[in-house]
């Protein structure tokens, strides 16, 4: 019986990737279209393409994305900061979010035929290795902000693939680039894309549940550079204890 539960897995997979990959097909030709456009409108009307390209998606392979807030977000750009755990939550941000905002992504997923095109002109590239790209990267970001677009930055860095805690350990980049602006940060969380697919096994691919909670505003206001480490903490901790609302972790040692 779980051989044949495995094979309609693989062929579930199949079925999505398929169903990805044609819808990216689909909207191919409007991102060309978009790079005669100005900067600003081009990157919110792809945002707005990869938008609909998650709504079609998850229409056809069953998974039914919910929002969730626990508190009211005031309309001012924001520095909007989330766990990692799934190569799902990027479909599941792009569901959710709202207004205008640019995404900080690794420079690696521009080598994607296609698909990295359209990665390449949707977000802010930072090759982490480089310290003048991400030098770079950052100017780009703090431009956003002044232009009042809203930044999205996952401070772990990557999948946090210990499933017996809800985060890896935070970078410093978005709590400065918070404290040098005083932008508020909105911290946000994943928590079921995990479970519509996890990086280990193809077969782990599934329909169901793909909800994201926001949490209540930071106000940043009045913080200095030497509280960097007292905001990334209540940050962390405020995403940890909202994990551990939402799903099941071992106790803290």
């Amino acid at each position: 019986m779980g051989r044949v539960f495995k094979f309609f897995r693989y062929i579930y997979f199949i079925y999505a990737a398929l169903c990805f990959i044609l819808i990216m097909l689909l909207i191919f030709p409007f991102v060309l279209l978009s790079l005669v456009i100005e900067e600003k409108k081009r990157g919110d009307f792809i945002y707005w393409l990869c938008k609909s390209w998650a709504f079609l998606w998850y229409s056809c392979i069953g998974v039914k994305h919910e929002n969730i807030f626990e508190a009211n977000i005031s309309h001012e750009a924001k520095i909007y900061i989330g766990n990692h755990i799934s190569y799902m939550d990027i479909p599941a941000l792009v569901r959710s979010m709202r207004g205008s905002y640019r995404v900080l992504g690794k420079y690696e997923m521009v080598h994607y035929p296609i698909f990295g095109l359209i990665y390449r002109a949707a977000v802010v590239l930072v090759n982490r290795s480089d310290a003048e790209h991400r030098s770079k990267s950052v100017e780009k970001l703090k431009s956003s902000l002044q232009q009042q677009i809203s930044i999205v930055i996952f401070p772990e860095g990557t999948f946090n693939e210990d499933l017996t805690k809800p985060l890896k350990s935070f970078y410093d980049g978005a709590f400065r680039i918070a404290i040098e602006t005083q932008t508020n940060i909105v911290p946000f969380i994943f928590i079921d894309t995990i479970d519509r697919f996890n990086s280990k096994s193809i077969s782990s691919f599934s329909p169901g549940k793909s909800r994201v909670v926001y949490l209540p505003e930071i106000n940043v206001q009045g913080y200095t550079i030497e509280q960097l480490n007292e905001l990334k903490n209540h940050v962390y901790n405020m995403m940890d204890a909202a994990l551990r609302r939402y799903r099941t972790y071992p106790p803290i040692k």
